[in-house]
Formats: structure tokens, C-alpha cells, sequence
């Protein structure tokens, strides 16, 4: 039988371009699990440690926030964002035109 390993985002997110992709593609997706899980990988993939104190946070309380039951506040991800050295940036999106439905006159 052959024996597989667990494959882990983190060890192959060497440079801070590549952390930087990684969390872009999860916001891309437009679901905030699937972001703050990319968070969370990158702040393993740069030490969660240095990544806390940087945030002024505990590990422990880092952990819990970008785990899989967290529910981190926007500020406490701002926190981490600086603390990874990672800004957000805002675009417009186009668009789709939606279709006003008329009114039934009663």
C-alpha cells in the first residue's frame, strides 16, 4: 500500500509575491471562509508567531481566529494584513444590468 502525505499550501508559499497571489485568489472567489482559510495559511507559511506579535495578538488567539470555526473581525484582519506586509486594494466591477421589472398598475 502506498503511503501518501498531506499535502500543505504553506510549505510551497516561499515569497511574499506568492503569499500575495495565494490571498488574491481566495478573494476572488468572493467567499470569506476561503479568505480568511488563505490567511491563515500564509500566516503559518511566514511563522504564526512572529505573525501574532507583529499583530498584537496572541498566538493562540491568531489561531483560533483564522481556524476553521473563527470568525475573525475586519479589524483583526487588518491587523494581519499589515502584519504580513499585504495591502487591500478596492476596484470597480462591472456591472451586470439587472432588469427592472414593471409594475402591475392595481
Amino acid at each position: 500500500m502506498d503511503k501518501t502525505t498531506r499535502f500543505d499550501a504553506a510549505e510551497f508559499l516561499t515569497t511574499p509575491e506568492a503569499q500575495a497571489e495565494f490571498i488574491t485568489a481566495a478573494f476572488e472567489t468572493g467567499d470569506a471562509a476561503t479568505v480568511r482559510d488563505a490567511v491563515g495559511v500564509v500566516a503559518r507559511a511566514r511563522g504564526m508567531g512572529e505573525i501574532a506579535k507583529a499583530a498584537g495578538l496572541n498566538r493562540e488567539s491568531l489561531y483560533r481566529a483564522l481556524g476553521t470555526a473563527g470568525n475573525p473581525e475586519f479589524a483583526t484582519m487588518l491587523r494581519v494584513f499589515d502584519a504580513l506586509g499585504i495591502s487591500l486594494t478596492a476596484s470597480a466591477v462591472p456591472r451586470k444590468r439587472v432588469k427592472r421589472r414593471m409594475r402591475k398598475a392595481a
